[in-house]
C-alpha cells in the first residue's frame, strides 16, 4: 500500500445475515467449500478481479488483496436470523440450489449455524409463516433485542468486527416520509410510538447494526437505509451503509446493455422485461404490495442511462415495463426475457431479444461476499455514510434524492467508481474519469 491510512484487516470478521434462505446458505456453503479447496469463488470481484494502480512506469495490475488489506475467507464467522428455525444445513438442502454433494462436505459447519429469532412483522411479508420470531412490545424493543443479539454474537464468537447483511425477503413498499424518516429524532419517536406503518422491521435491524458499530448492507429493494434518518445515523456513528437490492440477473444485463444503445446513438422505443422465479423470494414477490418495492427498484435503471433530456431524438417517450411472475417449478432457476425495440438510421425499427437463464442464488452469493468485504474495507478506511462505490453490485443505488442527486446506473461508470475507491483506500490516486 502507498501512504494508506486504512487499518489492517486483523482478527475475525463477523458476518451476521438477516435471512437464512437460498441466497445466504449458498453464500455460506461456497465460503466453507472454498476454504477446504473443494470449490472456487467464481463471480467474486474481490477474489478474482485485477485493477490497475499507478501510471506509466509505476503501472501494475493487481488483485484487490494485493492492493489493500482484506480478510481471507478463513477469517469469516457467520451468524443469522430467520423466521424459520432450521439450521443452515437444513435450509441449504431445502433451498435446492446446490446439489447434496456440494453441501455434505461442509455439513458440520452449516449445522452449527442456527438462526436467532427474527424481528418480523407478517404484514411486511404476508406470504411467510415462520414462527421463529421475537416477541416485541414495540419497534424500539425490537431494535434493542437485535442490538443485544449483535453484542452477544461479538462476545461469544470473539470476532474483531461485524457486518450486517440483509439477504431476506422484500418487504412491502414504505415510501420515504420526512415526518417519520427525516431525522434520527423522528425515526426514534416513531419506533417508540410503535408506528408499524412507517417503521419496517428492516429499519430496526439497520438502526441496531449502526448503533452497535456494524456497517449495514441492504440486499433487497427495501427503503430501509435509503432515508435521511439513516444517513444521519450513519454519519453520527461513522458507519458505512450500502443498498439497495442485489444486482444479479436482468438488471445486471440492463445496466450493461443499455450503454451499448447509448454509445451507438441508437433510439429506444420500448424495453419490456419479465421474469419467472419460484423460490421464497418469488413467493413473497407474488404479493402485489411486495412487488411494488421491487418494481420501483428495477424501473430506475434505464432512466439514468438513456436520458431524453440529453438525446430527445432518441429517448423521448420510450415505454419501460417490468414484470416478475411466481412460477414454482423453476425454484431458484430464474429466467428473464427482455424485448428491446430500438430504431436506427432514418428511424427504421429493429428488435433485440435477450433470454437469460439465471441461477439467482449462484449470482447473488459472490455479491454477498464482495459487499461484505468491501464495506468492511470502507469502515477500516474511515469511510462512513452511503458508499456509492458499491452501486456496482446493486440494482437501485442509494443517492440523496432530497437535493436532486441522480444515481449512477451505468455499469461501466459504476465499475470506475469502485476502482477509484479501492485506489483511494490503498493510498493511490483515484485516477480514472467517470465519463
Amino acid at each position: 500500500m502507498v501512504n494508506s491510512t486504512t487499518k489492517p484487516a486483523t482478527g475475525k470478521l463477523g458476518v451476521m445475515v438477516v435471512g437464512l434462505g437460498a441466497v445466504s446458505t449458498t453464500f455460506m456453503t461456497g465460503v466453507f467449500m472454498t476454504r477446504k479447496g473443494l470449490a472456487k469463488p467464481i463471480g467474486s470481484m474481490t477474489q478474482y478481479d485485477k485493477i490497475r494502480v499507478g501510471r506509466g512506469a509505476d503501472k501494475k495490475y493487481l488483485h484487490l488483496k494485493d492492493i489493500v488489506s482484506m480478510p481471507t475467507l478463513d477469517d469469516i464467522v457467520f451468524a443469522a436470523w430467520d423466521v424459520y428455525p432450521v439450521n443452515a444445513y437444513e435450509s441449504a438442502i431445502n433451498a435446492e440450489v446446490l446439489k447434496e454433494k456440494d453441501i455434505e462436505p461442509v455439513k458440520d459447519e452449516l449445522i452449527a449455524i442456527k438462526p436467532m429469532k427474527a424481528a418480523f412483522d407478517k404484514k411486511y411479508a404476508s406470504r411467510l409463516d415462520g414462527d421463529n420470531v421475537k416477541q416485541c412490545a414495540d419497534r424500539w424493543d425490537m431494535t434493542n433485542q437485535i442490538r443485544e443479539d449483535i453484542r452477544n454474537f461479538k462476545a461469544e464468537s470473539g470476532v474483531d468486527r461485524v457486518v450486517v447483511l440483509w439477504a431476506a425477503s422484500t418487504e412491502i413498499y414504505v415510501a420515504p416520509d420526512m415526518k417519520y424518516h427525516g431525522s434520527i429524532e423522528a425515526l426514534e419517536a416513531a419506533m417508540k410510538a410503535n408506528d408499524t406503518d412507517h417503521i419496517a422491521p428492516s429499519m430496526c435491524y439497520a438502526y441496531a447494526a449502526l448503533t452497535e458499530g456494524a456497517p449495514f448492507i441492504m440486499g433487497a429493494p427495501n427503503t430501509t437505509v435509503d432515508i435521511p434518518a439513516m444517513w444521519e445515523l450513519a454519519e453520527k456513528t461513522r458507519m458505512p451503509i450500502a443498498g439497495k437490492d442485489f444486482k444479479t440477473g436482468q438488471t445486471l444485463v440492463k445496466s450493461g446493455f443499455a450503454p451499448i444503445i447509448g454509445v451507438r446513438n441508437l433510439g429506444l422505443a420500448g424495453w419490456f422485461s419479465t421474469n419467472i422465479l419460484g423460490n421464497r423470494d418469488g413467493l413473497v414477490l407474488d404479493e402485489p404490495a411486495n412487488f411494488r418495492t421491487k418494481e420501483v427498484s428495477k424501473l430506475s435503471t434505464l432512466e439514468t442511462i438513456l436520458k431524453p433530456e440529453c438525446q430527445p431524438d432518441l429517448y423521448t417517450d420510450y415505454f419501460h415495463k417490468v414484470r416478475i411472475n411466481y412460477y414454482p417449478p423453476r425454484n431458484d432457476n430464474k429466467e428473464g426475457w427482455d424485448n428491446i425495440d430500438i430504431f436506427g438510421w432514418m428511424g427504421y425499427p429493429m428488435q433485440i431479444k435477450i433470454n437469460f437463464l439465471c441461477r439467482d442464488s449462484i449470482l447473488a452469493a459472490p455479491l454477498c461476499l464482495d459487499l461484505v468485504l468491501l464495506i468492511d474495507l470502507a469502515r477500516r478506511a474511515g469511510r462512513y455514510g452511503t458508499q456509492r462505490f458499491l452501486s456496482f453490485f446493486l440494482k437501485s443505488p442509494m443517492h440523496d434524492y432530497t437535493v436532486g442527486e441522480e444515481p449512477v446506473n451505468n455499469l461501466y461508470q459504476q465499475y470506475t467508481m469502485l476502482k477509484n475507491a479501492v485506489r483511494e483506500m490503498a493510498g493511490y490516486e483515484a485516477d480514472e474519469e467517470i465519463d
